[in-house]
């Protein structure tokens, strides 16, 4: 009975302060924010869309009749938005204040298209109207092209707005091929389209196209299994998760997401989402929601019938601010309350609160992506504010529910050669106070270092770095398989905001594994890490000799 009383006790101390290595209880749904995903380098350049072929649509100048050659004092240029009359001006020096002919006269007005040309203003020109000379001054007038109609072909579910919407918002009056290009290649790479070609041909005047777009869409429904054993030891550390995804639900390029996973003391449904684009900038809005309920299965503390249930709803707006094929910058906000209860033998617990933990937040988040066909850096920042709203928790003592923090992840990879990748990944955490556990920062696991159980140590702040090198060592062609070794070097150290110290603050190790992907199907993967640093853990999970696995299998 004492014994019992000892570890209510501890059980107590953790729940009301910062824990020293893994609390008992598991964390509450998957902490903020969430990992990178994966970037993949931009195709190679001859895999992406070439620019459309240009149609002559410079009308031809009337025949003008001069008496030999005429000096030209001026010339007006008339119809022109893209240059200003200096840039004009000098490029038609070279014709004035001097006895020219008709041919030369011609070629003045071809240097004014050719200006156009050279920006890439490729659909617009200039010719010499009819018209009397008189003072020595000459009128060029230019026709700036536009186009007339986009034509777009192909499409069954995807909603032919979606598609116009993001090339007419790369295009602006007048048109400019590497503008049209550029939207065109970024539309391209947008998941929702598999392929795409394009062709621009004359209108129905001089200065006008018809752009004619042929797409292919890309499968939007896929379904995915997958196994693991990423889970906390406190509720069974292997995982057995189904995914369910459709990138095109309705027709507009909204999505909806349903993730679920189990284990032998948990259910959670992780990701249930739906996001819908806003805008042709690719804004969007996303409204999430995930839950778990969980109960403690290690010994000892399997006795004391130990159960968490959290829930956690989410709204988020992002939108990019810049992008282009190979960088993109994007700023958003989040809005969330995450809602956690703890029981112990049916009774709340801790008894303050009623055992019950709430946390209502905004956060501020910036993302960078950098990209060309060999290497990829994303970079993310979110600032996250605990606000007093939606009766949120408010003890007189950190932690509490008004609280501050900054998050920042990284990530660079290095593609040497097919299926050859070095591999940095960064994150960091700064708090001035005490955080819950649900805002602490984690060490220890197969996302983390490798070497310990999963949250082996949490704390107010803390700095994880890890890099990898991987290289095939066995292709399969008949199988479209590739076999890759994968060693790699970890590291972390967390620290609190109280006085509150902790029993270890750095873990460390090194590792190495294996990387199997056979077509787009199926994949595994196989980490063995060893740690440097010892920590004292009761547990006989794989967790527990670093062992650490991932199956996943896309059936659709």
């Amino acid at each position: 009975m004492i014994v019992w009383i000892i570890i209510l006790i501890s059980l107590s101390y953790v729940s009301a302060s910062e824990p020293a290595t893994a609390q008992t209880t598991p964390r509450p749904v998957n902490p903020n924010p969430q990992p990178i995903p994966d970037v993949e380098p931009l195709p190679p350049p001859d895999d992406l869309l070439q620019p459309p072929p240009v149609p002559s649509l410079s009308p031809q100048s009337p025949p003008l009749q001069i008496p030999g050659q005429i000096t030209v004092t001026q010339f007006v240029v008339v119809g022109s938005t893209v240059f200003s009359s200096t840039e004009l001006a000098e490029i038609l020096e070279p014709f004035t204040d001097r006895p020219i002919s008709f041919a030369e006269l011609l070629e003045a007005q071809t240097a004014v298209t050719q200006l156009y040309f050279d920006r890439g203003y490729v659909t617009s020109g200039a010719f010499i109207p009819p018209q009397t000379l008189q003072d020595g001054t000459v009128t060029i007038e230019v026709i700036e092209g536009i186009v007339e109609v986009i034509e777009i072909s192909g499409l069954k579910r995807l909603n032919s707005g979606y598609i116009r919407s993001r090339i007419e918002s790369g295009i602006k009056t007048p048109l400019n091929q590497d503008d049209l290009f550029q939207s065109l290649q970024l539309l391209q790479l947008d998941p929702l389209v598999e392929r795409l070609s394009a062709n621009l041909t004359a209108g129905s005047r001089p200065g006008l196209s018809r752009l004619e777009v042929e797409v292919e869409e890309a499968p939007a429904f896929f379904a995915q299994l997958s196994a693991d054993n990423l889970r906390s030891p406190s509720v069974g550390t292997v995982r057995r998760q189904v995914q369910i995804f459709h990138s095109n639900l309705t027709g507009f390029g909204d999505r909806l997401n349903a993730t679920y996973y189990n284990t032998d003391g948990s259910d959670t449904l992780d990701d249930f989402s739906y996001t819908i684009p806003i805008n042709s900038k690719n804004g969007t809005i996303s409204l999430r929601h995930r839950r778990t309920s969980s109960e403690i299965i290690e010994d000892p503390f399997n006795e004391l019938d130990i159960e968490t249930n959290s829930r956690t709803y989410e709204m988020s707006f992002r939108q990019p601010i810049y992008q282009t094929l190979s960088k993109e910058i994007a700023l958003g906000l989040t809005g969330s309350v995450e809602e956690s209860k703890t029981t112990l033998s049916g009774d709340s617990f801790p008894d303050t609160n009623d055992g019950e933990i709430r946390i209502s937040s905004v956060r501020f988040f910036q993302e960078y992506t950098s990209r060309s066909t060999n290497d990829v850096f994303v970079g993310r920042s979110e600032f996250s504010l605990g606000i007093n709203a939606f009766d949120a928790t408010v003890n007189s003592n950190a932690p509490d529910g008004r609280y501050f923090s900054w998050r920042g992840q990284a990530q660079y990879l290095r593609l040497f050669a097919p299926d050859t990748v070095f591999l940095v990944r960064s994150d960091i955490q700064l708090a001035p106070r005490s955080l819950f556990p649900q805002e602490q920062f984690s060490l220890g696991g197969g996302l983390s270092v490798r070497g310990y159980r999963q949250d082996a140590l949490l704390g107010d702040n803390g700095l994880f770095i890890s890099s990898e090198f991987r290289f095939p060592i066995l292709r399969v062609r008949e199988w479209d398989a590739t076999l890759q070794l994968t060693p790699f070097v970890d590291f972390g150290t967390v620290w609190n905001s109280n006085e509150v110290e902790l029993v270890e603050e750095t873990l460390s190790s090194v590792g190495v594994g294996l990387r199997i992907q056979v077509g787009t199907r199926f994949s595994a993967q196989l980490d063995w890490g060893i740690p440097f640093v010892d920590i004292e853990t009761n547990g006989d999970s794989l967790q527990e000799e670093g062992i650490y696995f991932y199956l996943k299998y896309r059936a659709f």
